[in-house]
């Protein structure tokens, strides 16, 4: 291992001139050795701003530089092929999600990177996202008692014209948003998935993808994980968390809490015996707070972790094993929405 990371992007588009290259940038553990992409003008961007070496083919790159870790930030039907040839090739990969478009691209990968005995890293920025770690304390506290049933949904009216339209090139809202929208709360439910019910559906968008989910997810302790990207408008919640002692309730950065107390004594006489409901705002304590981060993880934050396992100091934290599990429940997801039943998780 040299003194610092030599590393290489390769797609040097939206996220992978600036969710991956700032990071690379600012910390003192990566150098920018290369960029790799079919369009010149990315290529002359990258080449002002590091002045590092510059391909249109990745395995030219390969080839011809020592790298330690390639950064692929390509289109999703690119990834498997392109992770399989730089482990291959000796060099550690971290690979944007979707990792692969299904469990078989996923399983070829694991596959190589064990041959290789390169690291294989899954880019999931939602597990260091701030509602989740704060989620995760507020569960674990057990504020609102035994959590039944957890909602992860986002909302939006916006519409895109590019790959992510065409099923062909891997793209549509289930790999692209369900890695953020779905994961989180099946992490948090800290059980394992028992049946995946879904419809996907194309509303706005052109193309032939979906750009609609609503997934249900049972766990196996019968937890109910209902996830959702779906065309609305703003200001809907995006977390609803019940309990049987309470509801936290997150739009955006704020978190409320509704705190249920019970009585001591039950009125048999009494319907319903209404219980006082107070409601927490999430500010309290400094650092606690849920608008000091980023909903979908800092990739400052992320970077450091990934400086670690690539120099053999600490694991990654996203085990293969763990991201192979969501690309299964994206499949199941899949398969559910096409041919209209419940999938039985295995």
């Amino acid at each position: 291992m040299n003194t610092k990371i030599k590393t290489a992007i390769l797609g040097y588009g939206r996220s992978g001139s600036t969710l991956h290259a700032d990071p690379i940038e600012v910390l003192s553990e990566f150098e920018m050795t290369a960029v790799c992409d079919i369009d010149k003008d990315a290529l002359a961007k990258a080449k002002a701003r590091f002045g590092c070496a510059l391909y249109e083919e990745y395995l030219e790159m390969l080839e011809k530089e020592n790298l330690d870790l390639v950064v692929i930030v390509t289109r999703s039907d690119q990834h498997c092929q392109m992770v399989c040839d730089c482990l291959n090739a000796g060099v550690n990969v971290l690979v944007t999600k979707p990792w692969g478009v299904n469990e078989d691209e996923a399983l070829k990968m694991i596959e190589s990177a064990k041959k290789s005995e390169r690291l294989l890293m899954p880019w999931l920025p939602a597990r260091w996202g701030c509602d989740y770690l704060r989620l995760k304390e507020l569960i674990a506290s057990g504020i609102i008692g035994k959590v039944f049933q957890i909602r992860r949904q986002e909302y939006d009216f916006s519409i895109r014209k590019d790959w992510q339209t065409q099923k062909k090139h891997g793209g549509g809202y289930l790999l692209n948003w369900g890695p953020h929208l779905i994961e989180p709360p099946v992490l948090l439910s800290g059980r394992k998935v028992k049946s995946v019910f879904a419809r996907l559906e194309q509303v706005i968008n052109p193309g032939d993808a979906e750009d609609v989910f609503f997934v249900v997810i049972t766990m196996d302790d019968g937890t109910l994980i209902v996830s959702e990207h779906n065309v609305a408008s703003l200001n809907c919640p995006n977390w609803v968390i019940q309990g049987d002692k309470g509801t936290i309730i997150v739009k955006e950065t704020e978190i409320e809490i509704h705190k249920i107390n019970f009585f001591d004594n039950l009125d048999t006489e009494s319907y319903g015996n209404k219980p006082t409901c107070k409601i927490i705002d999430d500010k309290v304590k400094e650092g606690h707070r849920i608008t000091t981060g980023n909903r979908y993880g800092d990739a400052k934050v992320i970077y450091p972790e990934i400086a670690m396992a690539v120099m053999e100091k600490r694991e990654y934290p996203v085990s293969l094993e763990s991201a192979l599990n969501l690309t299964r429940i994206l499949d199941a997801a899949r398969v559910s929405s096409e041919e209209d039943k419940l999938v039985l998780f295995k």
